[in-house]
């Protein structure tokens, strides 16, 4: 039989005995977290998750309340809503299927999204009462699926549906009441989805011209007369608005945002790579969403890092540079409101808690002293760092 070294043994042991450890911590892995930034404060809340590892924010109202989804303990993905500045994340339920997702919110916690429906045969539209409170389907436009991306003061929700004979999609908007969905039609295309609404019923989105372009969109208020944002170059696509009518999107691979009523585009730059996109903006125009940052010698892609402008769209700002999170770097924003707060989400490393610590110290502590007495060997330290000496 082949000897096996004494720096190979108080390795093996070591490793049973961090095993034993750990089998009482959850396993140190990546899951991507959302947070609530606070750009001049820099204070960052962790918004949890429903049990699962991840969660997604895609909303956020004045109040700090958030919305997105999360995976469950169950393993389902299920919409959320959160109270006050992130706190006490809810499990908003579905409409009767395994998964539902939330996009939208307004002030009184009214949420918007979509979910299966029972038997998990389509998605439908929903709507919530205020802060979350009972989901209510929306319908469609008479296809078989729907779903909703924002809601505005008033309660008129907007988002994208099939129509009869699931043809084709049709951006849509609501009554206050989340009733009496109507298509808003096109620019000319076979395609429309409605992203944004603000608080006078401007709609924003994205539609296939005839020509077959893509273009976004904005409307008068309450969804009339959809008009072309225009575009700084090739496909355009718009994702969210604010009170006085500026949009917030993507156009020629740049992130934008529109003067008032949606006169004039504004490329907003990159965080030194090629690529931005904008999807949230608040009333003060301070935009958030995703770019790339300079690629790397060793890299094919540059990474995409969460941003954060000043007042109309100025000075675009990596989030990463503002606050300092274990794991991977803020990816993406989507939501800033009023008060400057910012959702932004990446892979975040689970830590464990300090109790888990003490009993991983402890264990290393009594192999230090137990296993050099029995192996006649040199110190652990030796051999846990120095793997070629056996």
């Amino acid at each position: 039989m082949k000897a096996i070294s004494s720096c190979k043994v108080r390795n093996l042991v070591l490793v049973a005995a961090l095993g034993v450890s750990l089998g009482f911590v959850p396993t140190a892995f990546a899951g991507f977290r959302s947070f609530i930034v606070d750009p001049s404060s820099k204070a960052v809340v962790d918004i949890g998750t429903l049990g699962g590892i991840d969660a997604f924010a895609r909303g956020i109202n004045d109040a700090g309340q958030v919305v997105g989804w999360s995976r469950t303990s169950g393993g389902n993905t299920h919409a959320f809503i959160t109270g006050s500045d992130g706190t006490g994340i809810k499990d908003l339920g579905t409409l009767g299927g395994s998964d539902s997702w939330a996009y939208g919110i307004n002030a009184a916690g009214q949420v918007v999204g979509r979910s299966l429906i029972t038997g998990d045969k389509a998605y439908h539209a929903f709507i919530t009462g205020p802060n979350g409170v009972g989901m209510t389907d929306l319908g469609t436009l008479g296809g078989s699926t729907s779903w909703a991306y924002g809601i505005n003061t008033a309660g008129q929700a907007v988002g994208i549906s099939l129509t009869s004979g699931d043809k084709s999609f049709r951006a849509f908007t609501t009554d206050a009441k989340g009733g009496n969905m109507t298509d808003l039609g096109t620019l000319g295309g076979d395609y429309s989805a409605a992203h944004g609404i603000n608080s006078a019923g401007q709609v924003v989105g994205d539609s296939f011209t005839n020509s077959g372009d893509q273009r976004a969109f904005i409307t008068g208020a309450n969804g009339a007369n959809m008009a072309d944002l225009g575009t700084l170059g090739g496909d355009t696509f718009a994702y969210g608005v604010n009170d006085t009518g500026q949009a917030v999107g993507q156009s020629n691979s740049h992130a934008f945002i529109s003067g008032a009523n949606g006169a004039g585009l504004t490329d907003l730059g990159t965080l030194g790579g090629d690529e931005s996109v904008a999807y949230g903006v608040n009333n003060a125009g301070q935009v958030v969403g995703a770019a790339q940052i300079p690629l790397l010698p060793e890299e094919s892609i540059s990474d995409f890092h969460a941003f954060v402008t000043g007042p109309n769209g100025s000075g675009m700002t990596d989030l990463n540079s503002l606050v300092n999170l274990p794991g991977d770097p803020l990816t993406e924003s989507y939501g800033v409101n009023n008060l400057g707060q910012v959702i932004a989400g990446g892979f975040v490393a689970t830590i464990p808690e300090p109790e888990s610590y003490a009993l991983m110290l402890a264990g290393l502590i009594l192999l230090g002293v137990v296993v050099p007495r029995k192996q006649n060997a040199r110190p652990l330290a030796s051999g846990l760092y120095n793997t070629q000496t056996g």
